[in-house]
C-alpha cells in the first residue's frame, strides 16, 4: 500500500495539475446521509464555534477521538479509520471554520459547496475498500475521484491507493485543491480540471471509482472505464425518483452488478466546467 499523504512540507508542486479540453457530451436505507447541507445550515453551525477541549487542532489526539466516534457508529475497516486518523481535516476548511473540523458535521468551502462529513466520507470509502480487487490488494488501486472539491477526500485516498485521478469541474476548487495539496509529497495524485461525468479515459481502466455528486443515473463513461473486478461507489437518485442511495457497481467480467446502501444528499452531478 503506499504510504500516500505525510506531514506536510514546505510547499511544492509535484502533483499534475492540468486542465481538460471539455469533450462532447456523453439494501436497505438506514438513517438519511447528509454530506451536502444546505448552505445556511452549515453557516448556522458555523457560528456556534466550538472549540476543541484544551487540544490544539494538529493534535493526533483529536483526530482520534473522531475516529472513535466515527468506529462507534459502524465503521469497521482499518485502513479507512487509520487515513481518517492521519489527514488533519482543519488543513482543508477555511480558518474560520477550524475548529469544527473534526466534528461529523459538513462545512461550507465555498462557490455553493461543502465538505461532507466524516462519517459520510469514511462510509463511502469503507465501501470502495470492500470491492474484490482492494480485499485482494490491501488497497484501492488506481482509482478516480469525480468531484474533487477542497481535496480533503483526494488526500484520504492517496493514503490507500498506489494512483489517484481527481476531476474538478469547478476552476476556483481546483485551485484550491492544488493548493491544499502542495504541501504534501503526493507525486501519485493528479488532479484535473474537467468535466467528470466523462471521467479520464487515459488512465482507464480504474479499480475504484468514487463520487461526490449524484445525477439520474450512473454516466455510461464510469462504467466503461471501471476495471474488471473494480467498484463504483456513487450517490444516485434512488428507486422511485425520492432522493438519493449510495450505489455500488462491481464489474464482472459477466457484466455490471448493482446494489443499494444508506440514502444520502448530496450536491447535483453536472457536466460541463466552470
Amino acid at each position: 500500500m503506499s504510504s500516500g499523504a505525510g506531514a506536510p512540507r514546505k510547499p511544492r508542486f509535484p502533483m499534475a495539475l492540468d486542465r481538460l479540453s471539455q469533450a462532447g457530451a456523453p439494501s436497505k436505507p438506514r438513517e438519511t446521509l447528509r454530506p451536502q447541507r444546505p448552505l445556511h445550515e452549515a453557516a448556522r453551525d458555523a457560528a456556534r464555534q466550538t472549540v476543541s477541549q484544551g487540544l490544539g487542532l494538529d493534535s493526533a489526539q483529536v483526530r482520534q477521538r473522531m475516529v472513535q466516534r466515527l468506529r462507534a457508529d459502524g465503521i469497521r475497516c482499518e485502513p479507512v479509520l487509520a487515513a481518517m486518523g492521519d489527514v488533519p481535516r482543519h488543513l482543508f476548511v477555511d480558518s474560520a471554520l477550524a475548529t469544527q473540523a473534526y466534528e461529523d458535521t459538513s462545512l461550507p468551502i465555498g462557490h455553493g459547496q461543502t465538505i461532507s462529513k466524516p462519517s459520510v466520507v469514511a462510509r463511502m470509502v469503507e465501501l470502495l475498500f470492500e470491492g474484490a480487487l482492494a480485499r485482494a490488494s490491501g488497497h484501492l488501486g488506481r482509482t478516480l475521484e469525480v468531484g474533487t472539491g477542497c481535496g480533503y477526500q483526494a488526500a484520504l485516498l492517496a493514503k490507500l491507493a498506489p494512483r489517484v485521478v481527481s476531476i474538478e469541474r469547478l476552476r476556483p476548487l481546483f485551485e484550491k485543491a492544488g493548493a491544499h495539496l502542495a504541501a504534501w509529497r503526493l507525486d501519485h495524485v493528479r488532479l484535473l480540471h474537467g468535466d467528470g461525468m466523462l471521467g479520464h479515459g487515459p488512465d482507464a481502466p480504474y479499480d475504484s471509482i468514487i463520487a461526490a455528486a449524484g445525477g439520474d443515473a450512473l454516466p455510461a463513461l464510469w462504467l466503461d472505464q471501471l476495471a474488471i473486478g473494480g467498484r463504483l461507489v456513487a450517490p444516485t437518485r434512488g428507486p422511485g425518483g425520492r432522493g438519493q442511495v449510495l450505489v455500488v457497481v462491481d464489474r464482472h467480467a459477466s457484466g455490471c452488478v448493482r446494489s443499494e446502501h444508506e440514502a444520502v444528499h448530496f450536491v447535483p452531478l453536472k457536466s460541463g466546467i466552470g
